[in-house]
């Protein structure tokens, strides 16, 4: 298996408000454009890539249609086949287009789901190590205060789950 190359990988950068029912992060979403080889088992590279980088990965499936968010872990997202428009922050967020090669890095708290995808959409969902044990909570004003508790006592990430120590969630995240 070919390891995914990473060098002068860069991310977009996104920030999101808390919206009083879905938190988001004060630090950003990362988006990172990676250029894979077509043969490549992509999947499975990312699993290693992630890995590497001190991130388990946990899953291989799509992303829930709808809005959610993980109060006690970070998450990163490697999309291994298709593509997809992801809405990011919540509600009044912001919609993305995400392909094969493509990672977005999820800060604890930051609203996600699916909007449209193809037929093959396939991603790698990966925590940082000691996050494995995430829950799934859906935007919601009543349980909104005690959701911002637990996002604030979330570790962050002793590595960039793509480029590792010296990646940009170290630079922006810190």
């Amino acid at each position: 298996m070919k390891a995914i190359d990473t060098a002068g990988a860069t991310a977009q950068t996104l920030h999101f408000e808390d919206d009083g029912a879905t938190p988001n992060s004060r630090f950003p979403v990362l988006l990172y454009h990676l250029q894979i080889d077509s043969s490549q088992d992509t999947a499975s590279a990312f699993e290693a890539l992630f890995a590497a980088h001190q991130w388990t990965p946990l899953w291989r499936a799509g992303i829930f249609d709808y809005h959610h968010f993980h109060p006690n872990a970070h998450e990163a997202l490697g999309i291994a086949c298709g593509r997809a428009r992801v809405t990011l922050g919540g509600e009044s967020g912001q919609t993305v287009s995400v392909k094969r090669g493509d990672v977005l890095v999820l800060p604890a708290g930051t609203g996600h789901r699916c909007v449209e995808s193809s037929d093959d959409f396939l991603v790698v969902g990966a925590y940082p190590r000691g996050q494995e044990d995430y829950d799934i909570q859906r935007p919601d004003t009543v349980a909104h205060q005690q959701a911002l508790a637990r996002i604030a006592a979330v570790p962050g990430p002793e590595q960039d789950p793509v480029s590792g120590t010296h990646g940009a969630l170290m630079r922006s995240w810190s």
